[in-house]
């Protein structure tokens, strides 16, 4: 379907419910028609279209029974209409996606006290996050990734106790995590990376015992891992409630995409790389990335309890001590960064089980010995995944680890007993300069038979040269008397 929004539709149907313009080319500004014909209107989606300009600011009063409202992946400009507070009614309200700008209205979460989906990712609204206290206590999922967002996350959020997914990464944000993050009991997705975000990690985080997935990356963090952290996936959480834990829970049916509500669509980013999941796939997620930070001290063995994560990335940060060898229990683990930190010891030879492994690295670091088999998952990794560690050695990178036994069978004796790392072995040098020189002399004499033009110039040669050498020695030694008689050859 191209063209401009069909108010006909709304004109001509004055009792209709639903409205689903999802996915076409239709394109122009949204225009509304008498806002007594669509009183009844309760879901409208009109995502994934071409509509630009403003949001109509008289919106909220067009459709004051509107439960759901989806305006994502468009090209809407200015800013949210606060007229939307009017819609008493609204359970998911998703405008992501777009080019809308200035603040979030603070009557939005004044007065949609029914909200269960607030999504407003990737736009370009600034301002400080809900400076008022607000009670969304229907609150599933607060969505506001990648926006310009600025000042501390505020402690009105402990009022959504029904939040399952919190994601404002991608923003300027400070302070610290506020410890009353702790009575979000319900939460599986904490998504703050890349903002500033500073001081420790709350304690309060490890009685959030639904946590799937945590990102704290690229912020300002500091102090230790906490050992008590414990995310595991909605999969695994009821295959281990249910009765016996020895059958598999149920599978999930998809669900409508159009509401982020039912169907969650969380993103991860690392390396620069945004990965999106959504659907069915989140309740397999599970994992922790607190890369990009100040974190110190040893990285705690009770994340190697973590059997069910699949991501792990502790990568840029200051952690010392050793890896620790209970990381073999992380028996799905996809991807394990350690690199850039200051890790010693040994690589545990026991993470050849981890047979999931697809990305693994642990460069610059101050780890020794050898580096893993190359069998299995590990076959795959290149030197990047071990480079800027002096100390190691093996495949694949060039440095060979040498024992203490030297390579040759046979016992020598203690006045050869020399270092062998120099460049160059002594004893097959003499036997190669040998066996050169006389192969020289025998293609000499060789040519010097077959050829007697250059037998009678080679001894020419000779002659000329004994003469040169004699007259040399007259003239410039004491030579004895009786030494002078013999003459040179003519």
């Amino acid at each position: 379907m191209t063209g401009e929004f069909p108010s006909w539709l709304l004109q001509n149907n004055t009792k209709l419910e639903e409205l689903y313009l999802v996915n076409n080319s239709l394109s122009g500004s949204f225009q509304l028609t008498n806002h007594s014909l669509v009183s009844w209107l309760s879901r409208l989606d009109i995502s994934r279209n071409r509509f630009h300009n403003q949001i109509p600011t008289e919106i909220g009063a067009c459709f004051p029974r509107l439960v759901f409202f989806n305006l994502s992946r468009n090209d809407f400009s200015g800013s949210i209409p606060s007229s939307i507070s009017n819609m008493s009614l609204l359970k998911v309200l998703d405008l992501s996606n777009n080019g809308l700008s200035g603040n979030i209205p603070e009557q939005l979460v004044e007065n949609c006290l029914s909200l269960r989906g607030l999504v407003l990712s990737n736009n370009y609204l600034k301002g400080q996050l809900f400076r008022k206290n607000f009670n969304l206590k229907y609150l599933t999922d607060l969505i506001l990734r990648g926006n310009q967002l600025t000042g501390t996350l505020p402690n009105s959020l402990s009022n959504c106790s029904a939040l399952q997914s919190l994601d404002v990464s991608l923003n300027n944000l400070s302070g610290s995590i506020p410890e009353s993050i702790g009575s979000l009991l319900e939460l599986s997705f904490l998504l703050l990376g890349y903002n500033n975000l500073e001081a420790e990690i709350p304690r309060q985080m490890c009685e959030l015992k639904k946590l799937s997935l945590i990102d704290l990356s690229h912020n300002n963090l500091c102090g230790r891992i906490l050992p008590c952290l414990h995310p595991r996936s909605e999969w695994y959480r009821e295959w281990e409630s249910a009765p016996g834990s020895s059958t598999m829970p149920p599978a999930y049916a998809p669900m409508p995409l159009e509401d982020p509500s039912v169907n969650k669509s969380v993103e991860i980013t690392t390396k620069s790389i945004s990965y999106s999941f959504k659907g069915i796939i989140l309740t397999y997620i599970s994992g922790i990335d607190l890369s990009c930070n100040n974190l110190t001290g040893e990285i705690p063995f009770e994340l190697g309890n973590l059997s069910n994560i699949k991501l792990l990335n502790l990568s840029h940060n200051s952690l010392t001590g050793p890896i620790p060898p209970t990381f073999s229990n992380l028996k799905e683990i996809e991807t394990l960064d350690l690199s850039y930190n200051n890790l010693n010891g040994e690589i545990p030879p026991q993470l050849l089980d981890l047979n999931f492994l697809s990305a693994f690295s642990v460069a610059h670091n101050n780890l020794s010995g050898k580096t893993p088999k190359m069998v299995a998952q590990f076959s795959t990794f290149n030197k990047s995944c071990y480079e800027g560690n002096p100390l190691l050695c093996g495949p694949p990178l060039a440095k060979n680890c040498t024992g203490a036994i030297p390579p040759s069978p046979l016992p020598r004796s203690q006045t050869h007993k020399k270092e062998e790392n120099g460049v160059i072995d002594m004893e097959a040098f003499y036997v190669t300069f040998s066996v050169a020189y006389i192969m020289v002399l025998l293609a000499i004499g060789a040519v010097l038979y077959i050829n007697p033009q250059w037998r009678q110039a080679w001894f020419y040669f000779i002659g000329e040269s004994i003469n040169n050498c004699y007259y040399f020695l007259v003239d410039n030694l004491p030579v004895p008397a009786r030494f002078r008689r013999f003459q040179p050859c003519v």
